[in-house]
């Protein structure tokens, strides 16, 4: 049994879960998250969104894209410094967060903005856009080689120094959000603070019993 530090909320809570987390199959996650984005799309043609349809339509996907991007992050510190195992899921997780950034991307370029000039010209006048496009393309490389052949061609060392990027990804990420809100938001905070300490947790040393 590992050390009481990492079993706050009672000694078998942390393997039930993992005996949980064990049982529910990656392709749970993908079926999930494209339905979810189908089902906003969908809200969004028939009225659902509000006055605004597209906006909103890309406001929710570039949330649903930083909350897994946190998720994400949050995999490795939680098996550290918990326990908890959602390893089997990391890949899945990144993959729809990078899924979620194309279509917020998609949205704001083909339905919003609409012509290749103003994309252009908003990447050029828009610092916050700017960032953005900065973020998406750091995370480019890593949903094109989020595969089995990818690491087996790369090799696993190369692979996860290359996945690192997200590390970068995520802060310009959270720092595009803080400056598109409008005003003293807290949401936007939240999030670049959630990611900072993540990344710190990193590479905090693991407590005792935990892995690195």
């Amino acid at each position: 049994m590992a050390g009481s530090d990492r079993m706050t909320a009672g000694p078998g809570l942390v393997p039930a879960v993992n005996g949980a987390l064990r049982r529910v199959p990656t392709w749970t996650l993908y079926v999930v998250g494209a339905a979810w984005a189908a089902w906003l799309f969908w809200l969004g043609l028939t009225g659902g969104l509000g006055a605004e349809p597209i906006n909103e339509l890309e406001r929710r996907y570039g949330e649903l894209a930083i909350n897994l991007i946190v998720a994400g992050l949050a995999v490795t510190p939680l098996r550290r410094h918990v326990g908890l195992n959602f390893m089997p899921f990391r890949r899945a997780i990144g993959v729809l967060s990078f899924f979620f950034v194309i279509a917020h991307l998609l949205v704001w370029a083909v339905l919003d903005v609409q012509t290749l000039a103003r994309v252009w010209a908003d990447l050029l006048e828009r610092p916050y856009i700017t960032i953005g496009m900065a973020g998406f393309l750091l995370l480019l490389p890593l949903g094109l080689t989020s595969n089995d052949w990818s690491v087996r061609r790369l090799g696993g060392a190369a692979w996860r120094r290359l996945h690192r990027l997200v590390y970068p990804a995520a802060v310009l990420g959270a720092l595009h959000y803080v400056w598109l809100a409008k005003g003293f938001q807290i949401e936007p905070l939240l999030y670049m603070a959630a990611i900072l300490g993540l990344l710190a947790l990193r590479f905090r040393p693991a407590t005792r019993g935990g892995r690195a």
